[in-house]
């Protein structure tokens, strides 16, 4: 008789991202056991053997570094407009501070 792995049964994926996570994992628990078998196709090796160079490893970090850079570049743009914005609340203070109205700011746009 063969034996039969059992396998713990799992309840379907809330979003499409954990599908994707779950169908990930089990693409590289088959790959790892294809390799631990001796029985990996010479796509599935080479795709690890070129995961496990220093180019890949630069790529990645690379990527992680662009990452990093367009995250600080969107947090600059966010910081700008939040200081535009507090400059043209801080003008309109002043202006009606020194006794103009908005509506005389109004009536002048249309002179």
């Amino acid at each position: 008789m063969t034996e039969r792995k059992t396998r713990r049964s799992r309840p379907p994926a809330l979003t499409p991202e954990a599908a994707e996570r779950r169908c990930i994992e089990s693409a590289y628990n088959l790959a790892q056991r294809q390799l631990d078998e001796g029985s990996a196709s010479p796509s599935v090796v080479v795709h690890f053997l070129k995961m496990g160079t220093a180019r890949a490893q630069l790529e990645q970090e690379k990527l992680r570094k662009e990452t990093e850079l367009l995250q600080t570049k969107k947090v600059a743009i966010e910081e700008t407009q939040h200081m535009e914005q507090m400059f043209s609340e801080a003008i309109a203070a002043m202006k009606r501070y020194q006794g103009y109205s908005e509506e005389e700011e109004d009536d002048e746009d249309w002179d």
